[in-house]
């Protein structure tokens, strides 16, 4: 059988009239590519060029061995095409954690449509639930908070932010600069379900002996927060939850942070241009202290 690599060598010959010119164009040493002529020539069974010190030439057997060599080659490099046309996109399984905003979730989707031979699978969890899935190779990449244990030396931090209050944009407290708990005990409550700092939000509510009327209870911020515009209720959230018609207003003595970024299953699982993506949605739409990429 005559391997590829040989036709090409024949036909940079035939191209150059040169063993040194065609050696050259191959990447190859000229002894190397005197061998591969050599052995082609024995797998024929007949010589395929007359050499001299100027030039080489086509013997007609080697003309003849020319024409099936160039439908060969062409043949190979429109299989090749076509395979590439065909390759089935890469797949990378993003973790994002469920109290991310819709619209930012949305943003990494639309950043990472942009890489070609890409596929994103988004998988939706709380944070220890994307630790899970990381450690049993079920996602590629989580968009989580920072993590305690042995993952809090893979984390990249990215962002930061703080927790305020949502309430209707009519609320007579919309404007203030800051609020108190006790200021807020008339008021009538939502509750994130899945809020990481869901104890420690009553926590500071009861501790100052607060204890309102719950309206609603949901797992979907979206939900929650189009209730808060609609006048329903007040909620605790994340800075980067907004929408028309709430305010945002800052708690007093309620000083939690969280701090968002990336963690990766092992190195090479995702292509720098995936996370870089990912990573310049959080920087723009978050910020925080890793906002300037400090």
């Amino acid at each position: 059988m005559i391997e590829r690599y040989l036709l090409r060598y024949f036909l940079a010959v035939v191209e150059h009239g040169n063993f040194t010119r065609a050696a050259e164009s191959c990447n190859v040493t000229q002894p190397t590519l005197s061998v591969g002529i050599a052995r082609l020539e024995e797998s024929v069974g007949q010589r395929l060029f007359h050499r001299s010190n100027r030039r080489v030439d086509l013997t007609p057997t080697g003309a003849q061995f020319a024409e099936h060599a160039r439908r060969i080659e062409a043949q190979f490099n429109l299989a090749e095409e076509a395979m590439k046309q065909h390759r089935p996109d890469a797949i990378v399984r993003l973790g994002v954690l469920s109290t991310l905003p819709t619209a930012i979730v949305a943003a990494m989707a639309e950043a990472l449509a942009e890489i070609d031979g890409l596929r994103t699978e988004f998988v939706e969890g709380r944070a220890s639930e994307l630790i899970d899935r990381l450690d049993a190779a079920r996602i590629d990449l989580a968009v989580t908070m920072e993590p305690q244990g042995r993952h809090r030396a893979q984390f990249e931090p990215v962002a930061s932010e703080g927790y305020a209050l949502a309430l209707p944009a009519a609320h007579p407290l919309a404007q203030r600069q800051s609020i108190a708990a006790q200021e807020l005990a008339d008021n009538v409550m939502l509750v994130r379900r899945h809020c990481e700092l869901l104890a420690a939000t009553s926590q500071h509510f009861t501790a100052r002996g607060v204890r309102p009327f719950f309206a609603a209870r949901s797992r979907s911020d979206d939900r929650i927060l189009a209730l808060v515009a609609a006048g329903v209720g007040v909620t605790v959230m994340p800075d980067c939850f907004t929408a028309p018609g709430v305010a945002r207003v800052p708690m007093e003595d309620f000083a939690h942070v969280r701090t968002l970024g990336l963690l990766v299953r092992k190195e090479g699982a995702v292509p720098e241009a995936c996370v870089e993506r990912v990573r310049g949605v959080l920087r723009g739409r978050i910020g925080g202290v890793w906002g300037d990429g400090g």
